[in-house]
């Protein structure tokens, strides 16, 4: 029989992506009671963020900034059509480019949820210097797994 310790890193214990994944899935279901009052996902209201501060970009772009590829996307980008807060269209210069864009009535949501944040700083209980180490190690960590 193999020596035990030999299977210590397939302990959950001993896993980084555990607690990554527990986090997060909890973090995302925090936010609901907050997103239902705006009637929105939490992938919908990571991209509102992005038209929020972006206006305008096409569907890779937004993938780029949402780490989602457009399977993903598209059914999210439908929702938010439908709901009135971006106009989905093609591109003049290039047709297989879809361009997206906030609406006025998408613009006018950003004053609902601006205080989204706040409302889900109280439930971490993080310190403000505790939450922005996190924040550096979490982005150090994408950019370390991002595809070259």
């Amino acid at each position: 029989m193999a020596d035990e310790k030999n299977y210590d890193a397939l302990k959950l214990e001993n896993q980084l992506c555990f607690p990554l994944y527990a986090a997060a899935k909890e973090v995302v279901r925090r936010y609901k009671p907050f997103l239902d009052e705006l009637d929105l996902t939490y992938t919908q209201y990571i991209a509102m963020m992005v038209f929020w501060d972006k206006k305008e970009l096409n569907v890779k772009e937004l993938g780029k900034y949402l780490r989602l590829d457009s399977g993903t996307l598209t059914p999210v980008l439908k929702k938010l059509e439908a709901k009135g807060y971006i106009t989905r269209s093609r591109s003049a210069e290039d047709e297989r480019s879809l361009i997206v864009a906030i609406t006025d009535a998408g613009e006018a949501l950003k004053e609902k949820a601006v205080e989204v944040p706040v409302k889900m700083g109280a439930c971490v209980n993080l310190t403000q210097e505790e939450a922005m180490l996190l924040y550096r190690i979490l982005y150090k960590l994408l950019e370390s797994l991002e595809d070259e």
